[in-house]
Order: structure tokens, then sequence, then C-alpha cells
């Protein structure tokens, strides 16, 4: 009875005593084993361009699941995502026929403004309204379908993207390194500025752990929940924006692929769906999980549908170990 004990905790005592969390130390032995598993079923697996082209496809989801972690960290969820992310490239792409000469400079700006705009509606809707952020944010990802539909006709917009665009999301300048790889670092080192060195990323934390307490304490917690589904809203869009530049252009339902996959890639990495708990650091190895998985379910040729059950399922798997967790502490 000891021995078994000592052997179930050992491996989170190991992680404790090199100050790794220990969901993050899971999610980064599972990316071991899918590169171990990759490698036995193709040696191109392991090569450097190859896992160079996959981390540039998975900045995009790394840029989109940072804004997620900001709202999941407060026990909230953005389900607008999907179309926001189409918001941002649409917008993005028209800007260059509707602003000429200075549009070709504005339109990333303004695409990215554009997703913060819907964030902040989301943000006040939960945090005046009351409303159940699952639910506004659903709503509030039909209007910008439908609004994208209007703008559109429902046919695929002729806009293109610029050169800049192209050349953020697909080009390399340094050392052979995706310049999308160098984009999602600089978003990362910001949200982790925030949350560690900013009474605002404490204010994060205290709103997820207890929003009534964090309000007695004096913690502006409108301004907190606005202030993050405001930062989601703009790199979804950005996302999008970058999405763009890499297709050339814009098109109906280019977020659709993304919901699932980012909310997954924040809670595999330790992130409590619950709110209050989670680091950047581990939304990185989830972002990276889950590109690698998307990689092999590729190779294998799954249906989008069965990854999607896959996503669901994970979710649904961590959500059951944080409630169980949350009762053995209570």
């Amino acid at each position: 009875m000891t021995g078994v004990d000592i052997g179930s905790t050992r491996g989170p005592r190991l992680a404790e005593r090199l100050g790794i969390d220990r969901s993050v130390a899971i999610a980064f032995a599972c990316i071991l084993l899918i590169l171990a598993g990759g490698a036995m079923y193709s040696r191109e697996f392991l090569s450097p361009e190859y896992l160079l082209q996959q981390l540039q496809v998975g900045a995009f989801l790394g840029i989109i699941a940072s804004g997620a972690m900001m709202v999941i960290l407060l026990g909230h969820i953005d389900l607008s995502i999907p179309w926001v992310v189409t918001l941002g490239a649409m917008m993005a792409t028209a800007m260059v026929g509707w602003g000429g000469a200075a549009g070709i400079w504005l339109c990333i700006p303004f695409g990215v403004f554009c997703g913060a705009v819907i964030g902040v509606l989301n943000g006040v809707g939960v945090a005046y309204l009351r409303l159940p952020s699952m639910i506004f944010t659903l709503g509030m990802n039909a209007v910008v379908q439908g609004l994208m539909v209007l703008h559109t006709g429902g046919f695929a917009p002729l806009d293109q993207a610029t050169p800049a665009m192209h050349f953020i999301a697909v080009q390399r300048s340094l050392f052979g390194i995706p310049n999308a790889l160098f984009v999602w670092a600089l978003v990362g080192c910001f949200v982790i500025y925030v949350l560690k060195r900013t009474a605002f990323g404490r204010a994060v934390y205290a709103v997820g752990n207890q929003e009534a307490a964090a309000y007695l304490s004096g913690v502006n917690t409108n301004r907190v929940l606005i202030g993050c589904f405001a930062f989601s809203g703009a790199m979804a869009a950005f996302a999008g924006v970058l999405l763009a530049g890499y297709s050339n252009k814009a098109y109906q339902n280019m977020g659709d692929a993304y919901l699932l996959p980012a909310i997954a890639a924040v809670v595999l990495g330790g992130t409590n769906i619950l709110g209050g708990r989670g680091n950047y650091l581990g939304t990185i190895a989830g972002v990276i999980l889950i590109t690698l998985l998307q990689s092999i379910l590729s190779v294998m040729q799954m249906p989008e549908a069965g990854r999607q059950v896959i996503y669901g399922c994970v979710i649904i798997a961590m959500l059951l170990i944080y409630g169980r967790s949350a009762k053995a502490r209570s």
C-alpha cells in the first residue's frame, strides 16, 4: 500500500521540485510521445523543416489561444472566436479597397480593431448585463456571421491580402524561422508580462478564483472582464488577418476550425476551465500538442468530424478532472 502511494506521487513531486506545473509536464510528455509516434510512422516527421512548418501553422492557433486563455482564466468562455477570425480577415482585406493607398497601411490595425470592438461588446454583455458568457458570445458569433454574409452577399470576397500580410504570415526573415512564430512570441511575451507583472494580471486571477471576493477587495471586475474579452476578440481577428495573408484572401467560415482546438490547447496546458489557475507556458505546450495531433490525424486521413470529436472529448475530460480536483480541495 505504501509503495503504491509513493509511486503514484513520485511524478507530481518531481515536477514540483523542478518548479513545473504537473499539467504542463504532462502536456510536454505527450508532445514527446507524439513526436516518437510520428517518427515511427515517417522519418520526415522529425525533420527541422517539417517541424518549422507545423510551428508556423500552430502560430495562428497560438495567437487565438492567447486571447482565449485570458477569458478562460476569468471562468468564462468566448464562443464568438470562429466568426471574429473571419471578421478580422474580411475587414482587413476590404480595407485595402476602401482606403486606397492608406488602406494598405491601415488594413491590419483595422482588422484587429474590428475584433476588439466585438470583444468589448462581449465584455459589456457579460459584465454589465450579467448574461452567461457562453450564451452571449454564441449569439454574438451569429450576429457577426450575419454581418459578414451581408457584407459579401454570401459569396467569397474578391479582396486580396496585402504583401505585408503575406510577409508576416508566410515569409521567413531570420535564421529561416517563420515570421508568424516571431509574432506569436511577441504576443506570448505580452501575455506573460501582463499576467506576471501587472495589477491587471493579478486581478484576472482574483476574478477567476472568486469574482465577488475580488469586487469586495476593490478590484474593478467589470473593467477586467471587458479588457480580457476585448483582448480575446483582438487576437482572434489578428489571427484572421494572418490567415488571410497565409492564403492570400479571406473566405467564409475560415475560423470554424479554430474554436475547439483553441479551447482544448488552453485546458490541456493546465489552465482551469473554471477559472483562476493557469500559466502561459502550459498554453504553449497545449498549442504544440494540438498542432502535432492535427498533423498526425491529417496523415491518418482522419475526417474533420472525427477531429472535432477528439477535441470535445479532451475538453470534457479536463473539465471532469478539474471538477474532481476542486471537490478534493474543498
